[in-house]
């Protein structure tokens, strides 16, 4: 019997682990390290967040982005040079070999309730028992596929988390359906790719992120508009540095928050990739999908009322995600069953504990609760804080202080 299994290896997961090593609880982490970045986000992508603002933060402060970056000889800002796909992932594996040596990469097929807490069982059959579990999944199990496109095959269908490299993609015809960064991400780099790639948005313009915290600005502009790790803004500023605040304004304050802030937009550096570069079809709403000579049938609904037929060899939707208990088919019936919701997320008390006793909940599936930090790396410093003090002031036997590691040079 362990004291706390955490389940995801993401930024989420690895920092909890740091700080649940650092503070000596028996813990185990399983999963495979940033296989939502490594394996389900596409090859040339770059974050939408800051350099100072994606950080997977371990409890001494030492393994910062910027660190990693100058040791390794990799260009860098706090803000203004937005930070590659490929930097972040090889940042979290060197996190992972310096923080979380003990990762164990096998995947969690299912966890149920036991009179003393919990059980686990991994991929390969072996059987885990935790007092407590942290579920740090992120997105993964999430991704939203609007109705309309449920009439499509399998093979002509997909969501944007299931696609790392574009390549296959060069000489077809492809429908992006979105407005947000996923979908200009993707826009991009399929035109880049070689694809004959169209974007379908409801909206009637794109938004794209102005680079304003990479430039010096006016010190009353800092007043009004003062920095954080979310962007831009009072209202931002209060999300980012005060999520144990957010959870206490009325649930429906907190619902409409996560739903309209930071809303649908691209990165600052996507808007050349697609401006000008792809076609748009702007303010149309998707009426139908079906298939017609092997290719993709959509009937979309335009501006002025009338319809637009568009044909492609494949559609993507880049429709975002959506939390949904019911999604994680890897927590037994009785246990999905017993987590209270709101809106298909988990109701957390102020310790992220769900409604269900030893268990947490990390990342996305806490934004209903703690506000739009959680959807991104930035919430993981208040995270892994809070948990990690929750689960080292509880009982626990097995408890025994883990020397930090030594100092030693992060390389990629």
């Amino acid at each position: 019997m362990i004291d706390t299994a955490i389940v995801g290896a993401g930024p989420y997961g690895l920092s909890i682990a740091a700080h649940c090593r650092h503070r000596g609880i028996a813990y185990r982490i399983f999963g495979r390290p940033m296989d939502s970045w490594i394996a389900h986000m596409p090859k040339g992508m770059m974050l939408k967040s800051d350099g100072f603002a994606s950080n997977i933060p371990d409890p001494e402060g030492e393994l910062t982005l910027r660190n990693y970056c100058v040791q390794n000889g990799i260009e860098y800002g706090d803000a203004g040079r937005p930070v590659s796909l490929e930097t972040f992932t090889s940042y979290g594996l060197a996190f992972r070999d310096r923080m979380v040596p003990d990762l164990d990469e096998r995947l969690v097929t299912n966890v149920e309730r036991t009179p003393e807490g919990f059980a686990l069982t991994l991929e390969d059959g072996d059987r885990i028992k935790a007092r407590r579990v942290v579920l740090a999944v992120g997105i993964t199990h999430f991704g939203y596929v609007p109705a309309e496109l449920a009439q499509l095959p399998e093979e002509k269908i997909s969501h944007s988390f299931e696609h790392h490299d574009l390549t296959p993609f060069k000489g077809q015809s492809v429908v992006v359906i979105g407005g947000g960064a996923s979908a200009t991400d993707l826009a991009g780099l399929l035109n880049e790719n070689g694809a004959n790639v169209t974007l379908v948005a409801r909206r009637r313009s794109l938004v794209f992120h102005t680079n304003s915290m990479g430039k010096q600005r006016p010190l009353w502009q800092r007043i009004r508009h003062p920095k954080s790790g979310l962007g831009p803004g009072i209202r931002s500023r209060f999300y980012a540095t005060m999520p144990g605040l957010f959870r206490y304004l009325p649930e429906q304050t907190r619902l409409r928050i996560v739903r309209s802030h930071l809303g649908p937009s691209g990165g600052w550096f996507a808007k050349d990739k697609v401006i000008g570069k792809v076609p748009l079809l702007l303010g149309h709403t998707l009426k139908s999908a079906s298939m017609r000579k092997n290719q993709a049938w959509l009937v979309l609904l335009a501006p002025d009322g009338s319809t637009h037929d568009v044909f492609a060899d494949h559609v993507i939707a880049a429709t975002g995600y959506k939390v949904d208990m019911e999604r994680l088919k890897f927590l037994s019936p009785e246990v999905r069953d017993q987590v209270r919701t709101v809106e298909g997320s988990p109701a957390l008390s102020s310790n992220f504990e769900s409604s269900v006793p030893g268990l947490y909940f990390a990342g996305v599936a806490a934004a209903n609760s703690f506000g739009p930090a959680m959807r991104f790396a930035y919430g993981a410093q208040f995270t892994a804080q809070r948990v990690s003090s929750v689960l080292a002031n509880s009982f626990s036997p097995k408890r025994v202080r883990v020397p930090a590691p030594d100092a030693v040079t992060i390389s990629k």
